[in-house]
């Protein structure tokens, strides 16, 4: 198996040729569902319905799952796609005759259970799907951006976020928490510094939760010394992340930052980190730099090219 390579080839294809458990991570963003079109044979993202679009994708990451090691984890970042209003017959917008960045025309007219204007659900349909499939669905992470692409909408909230789902191959698996922690905010270092008195609201269990918090107890002075107070919190589930401009030939590009934060928490250094949906090899960029391989499997060769000339590295 060559690291640090390109692989121009159909996803299930080129997966299906890989070794057993032979990957530590995945960190991938497949092609959103009638979103785009690439003009490529098989492409996924233009299926007639969600449902034949979520079988495929459930497809190759069965696949995924055979080369990820068993201690591996896998980002999944996934939009949703809102049913379409029905066909135009020969209508046309005049601002964008071939659809938004030169795409056609949204395929998302037939979806089950949705009316027209319905926003689908496709990122918790696959994440159920591959739950289902057998995957451990172990967070759900929403990837908060300060600067989302403006939506002229006006009859509901403009759209800000995406889904970031972490699902692994077993119960135990490789995450290090320390390499993605945050800071403590300077309210909970004030908390620890000082005393706290009996009988207040959370001095007794919490229902539910089953004991008293440590910083919650009652005490005289602060509840660590200065130099034990922790400087650093868990990373919660909501990542504030924008997005940064790529000027290559390519409209879906993620930033660098959140790939860099799955592998930092899902992946050991020299470890190898695969990306089924390659693109303009966002993911391979941050692999290489963290010192971890890349294998990157794209199916548009324009893609190749522009991955390559980006991060370097062979394209077969």
């Amino acid at each position: 198996m060559r690291l640090d390579t390109i692989i121009n080839r159909d996803a299930l294809c080129a997966l299906r040729e890989l070794p057993a458990e032979s990957v530590h991570c995945c960190v991938t963003s497949p092609p959103y569902y009638a979103l785009r079109d690439y003009g490529m044979d098989a492409q996924i993202g233009r299926e007639d319905t969600p449902e034949q679009y979520i079988a495929r994708l459930v497809e190759v990451f069965r696949e995924l799952k055979r080369v990820l090691r068993p201690d591996g984890t896998f980002w999944l970042n996934i939009a949703d796609t809102y049913c379409g209003t029905g066909s135009k017959g020969a209508y046309t917008d005049p601002k964008n005759p071939k659809g938004r960045n030169g795409q056609s025309l949204s395929l998302a007219r037939r979806a089950a259970g949705c009316k027209q204007k319905d926003l689908i659900g496709i990122p918790w349909l696959l994440a159920f799907a591959l739950r289902s499939d057998g995957w451990y669905l172990r967070s759900a992470i929403i990837w908060q951006k300060d600067n989302p692409m403006p939506e002229s909408v006006r009859d509901r909230p403009s759209r800000c976020y995406e889904n970031v789902f972490l699902l692994t191959k077993s119960k135990s698996y490789y995450y290090d928490a320390a390499a993605i922690a945050e800071p403590i905010a300077p309210t909970t270092a004030a908390r620890y510094r000082g005393g706290r008195s009996a009988g207040h609201k959370y001095d007794g269990e919490v229902p539910g939760q089953g004991k008293v918090q440590g910083i919650n107890r009652a005490r005289t002075g602060g509840y660590y010394d200065e130099a034990l107070m922790p400087t650093t919190r868990n990373k919660r589930d909501v990542w504030h992340i924008n997005t940064v401009p790529y000027k290559g030939g390519h409209f879906a590009a993620f930033p660098p930052k959140l790939a860099k934060t799955c592998i930092l928490a899902g992946c050991p250094k020299g470890g190898v980190v695969l990306d089924p949906f390659f693109g303009s090899g966002t993911t391979g960029l941050a692999a290489k730099s963290l010192d971890r391989h890349y294998i990157g499997i794209e199916l548009n060769y324009d893609y190749c090219t522009l991955a390559r000339a980006r991060i370097g590295g062979e394209t077969n």
